[in-house]
């Protein structure tokens, strides 16, 4: 069962299980919501689900901290693939529910920031509470807890609710980027518009640390494409930083720059080599790169190296 099982982030109607329904093998896959990211990655940890599909960053709201801390911490994941699916927003309410009526709002805390300005503008007198999932917020409507509910349209019918307003975003274009994650293996190959993530420990807090880490992206020329810092928990001021940057482990510019980080710091977290979600490598422009990053530097660079050492001119 659990080779033909991937979780998400629950419950049915979500916009992470719109996304996973977007892969093609989901199509041959037993879909498991689940109450939380930290449950749906715990499923695969333990050999429940083969994958889950779990939202890691917004372009409005920024990095999934659930997300991002569930894959620093506990035992290792790897990811190997992305969907990036745009977002937008629809109001949802029990039949015969006008938009005069609504004195009550719920939805995910991440989908607040971006249908702020719409509440502000339509409902400013509405109350908001959270709920664990845009989803789930449908499903307390159901229930009579509140009046309407931020989801996307497509969960109306599961949830018996009519679209009062549909297309609500406060920013054009706003989307979400979801990661499958498994238990750890031979990364994805190679494609040529890959992303690389992991996550980085400084060894101790002193001046020019971080300039320190950021060095060894900056000297191989590979792109920083996120940083974002998160409390470890054992104290204030103690951080990690979870980082995307381009290109794969197989390219030598990032497989050096990984060593470089693991020379350096007391514990760097490899999370995975993977596709870049619609992007095409053929349309990927080299005539930023730098000098001497490329594969065929650093191999003739080694090749030079090694004739030195042997004596050879």
């Amino acid at each position: 069962m659990p080779a033909t099982c991937y979780t998400y982030l629950g419950p049915e109607g979500t916009f992470t299980e719109a996304a996973l329904r977007t892969l093609p093998e989901a199509a041959t896959r037993q879909l498991v919501p689940k109450v939380s990211v930290p449950a749906a990655l715990d499923a695969v940890r333990n050999g429940e689900a083969a994958a889950a599909l779990v939202p890691i960053e917004n372009s409005v709201e920024g990095g999934v901290t659930a997300t991002l801390d569930e894959l620093a911490t506990g035992e290792p994941l790897m990811i190997y693939r992305e969907v990036v699916l745009p977002i937008a927003f629809a109001l949802l309410v029990r039949p015969g529910t006008a938009l005069a009526d609504v004195k009550t709002v719920t939805g995910h805390p991440v989908a607040q920031p971006q249908v702020r300005n719409w509440l502000a503008a339509h409902l400013p007198e509405a109350v908001w509470e959270s709920a664990a999932s845009n989803a789930d917020g449908a499903r307390l409507v159901r229930e009579g807890r509140y009046d309407a509910a931020f989801a996307g349209e497509f969960a109306a019918a599961t949830y018996g609710l009519e679209p009062l307003v549909t297309d609500i975003h406060d920013a054009r274009n706003a989307e979400t980027r979801f990661v499958l994650a498994g238990r750890p293996a031979r990364p994805a190959a190679r494609t040529g518009a890959d992303r690389t993530s992991l996550v980085v420990w400084l060894g101790d807090d002193h001046p020019g640390a971080l300039l320190e880490l950021l060095q060894e992206f900056a000297a191989r020329g590979v792109n920083l494409m996120r940083i974002e810092s998160r409390p470890t928990g054992e104290g204030m001021g103690r951080y990690c930083f979870s980082v995307d940057c381009e290109g794969h482990i197989t390219d030598r510019r990032v497989g050096e720059t990984l060593m470089g980080l693991k020379r350096t710091c007391p514990k760097v977290r490899f999370l995975g080599s993977y596709p870049r979600a619609g992007v095409d490598p053929d349309d990927l422009s080299t005539a930023s790169e730098r000098a001497g990053t490329s594969d065929d530097a650093f191999v003739a660079a080694a090749d030079w190296l090694a004739r030195c050492q042997d004596g050879r001119p």
